[in-house]
């Protein structure tokens, strides 16, 4: 299975990484029969994401799309990292092989998952902005679009 140079790159060096003290927000999502576990928190400001950070207990893949995923909102947003996909996700690290898609699907559903997070802290049903969050028991089924 080879891995693109940007898939490595943010393997080796991820952004973002760590914990956040006061978080707006804090997404946790996992695969049970992979063991990926992503964990993000955001800061948001008015409307924007502010600052966002990620843990992740995984593989090589996992660790890369949680990174590029926290790339691609940050300084977004919330409608506009709402919009994030897992295509996205992969586009942007040119690609994943077949067998680890689920990772970035994990990666967009943790960012959604932090943002629901948010708006419940707010107050505010996040089934209408959000959508319902659904486990991810078998996300080695889904297929690269």
């Amino acid at each position: 299975m080879a891995y693109s140079e940007k898939v490595m790159e943010h393997f080796a060096n991820p952004r973002n990484v760590g914990e956040m003290e006061d978080p707006s927000g804090v997404g946790e999502v996992g695969n049970s029969k992979c063991g990926d576990i992503m964990r993000m928190y955001i800061k948001v400001e008015g409307d924007v994401i502010t600052d966002v950070k990620f843990m992740t207990f995984g593989c090589g893949a996992a660790i890369a799309t949680s990174s590029m995923a926290t790339e691609l909102v940050k300084g977004k947003t919330i409608k506009e990292a709402l919009t994030l996909t897992n295509k996205a996700v992969m586009e942007a690290l040119d690609g994943l092989p077949a067998v680890k898609v689920h990772c970035s699907v994990l990666a967009e559903q943790a960012i959604k998952a932090a943002v629901s997070d948010y708006y419940t802290r707010q107050g505010i049903d996040p089934v209408s902005i959000v959508g319902v969050l659904e486990e991810c028991e078998d996300c080695h089924d889904v297929e690269e679009e």
